[in-house]
């Protein structure tokens, strides 16, 4: 039996790359100036949760593969989470962390998707607010793309999670993993599992 754990994130600042001062603009018009600040310091409370939520797994590292959103299957996958631990993401400090506690980290996306993904953002943060019917033909190019990623993100974990293994997937809100349709992989959320290991005596 193979066993998955989603773990539900938000991406931070550092994360969004040269997206992330059109990200910002578009934060301060539509919520307020504040907003973004308020938002960093969510996102930080978040992974603390996520660290202290993995480590009371008490997971046996050495059988982990950790998979992240947005980490493209390229050969360097190591080296990208690096820089981005280096620059502050909390979330590649915590996969840096497991992978030198003896877990295997993994390529995750598509790199053509992710560039299509990239491309569409940054035409939606920079052009002005279409009508109506552009913005409903937005919204499905962007629910296309992201039902593709999710898919192929489902099939590189069903192709290297090998038997015994756990693998920690990391993915935004917005996807899903039910076109995960292996039978021996038992799906569930960190927060489950969180409380499982709780009720669990000794754990």
């Amino acid at each position: 039996m193979r066993r998955l754990i989603q773990i539900p994130i938000i991406h931070s600042a550092v994360e969004l790359g040269s997206l992330s001062e059109s990200v910002k603009t578009h934060y301060a018009k539509v919520i307020g100036r504040t907003a973004w600040s308020q938002r960093e310091q969510v996102v930080g409370e978040l992974w603390k949760h996520i660290r202290e939520s993995i480590q009371a797994l008490h997971l046996d590292k050495q059988h982990v593969r950790i998979y992240q959103d947005g980490l493209p299957v390229c050969g360097f996958e190591e080296k990208i989470v690096r820089e981005l631990a280096e620059a502050g993401s909390c979330n590649h400090q915590l996969i840096i962390e497991l992978i030198e506690q003896g877990a295997a980290l993994e390529g995750t996306e598509d790199p053509q998707l992710l560039m299509r993904e990239y491309e569409l953002q940054k035409h939606n943060m920079e052009s002005q607010p279409p009508p109506d019917q552009a913005r409903e033909e937005r919204v499905r190019r962007a629910e296309h793309l992201l039902k593709a990623r999710d898919a192929y993100i489902a099939k590189r974990i069903d192709t290297t999670l090998k038997p015994g293994e756990t693998g920690l997937v990391f993915l935004g809100a917005l996807h899903q993993l039910n076109v995960l349709s292996s039978a021996d992989i038992r799906v569930s959320t960190l927060g489950d599992e969180s409380n499982e290991a709780v009720r669990r005596p000794g754990a």
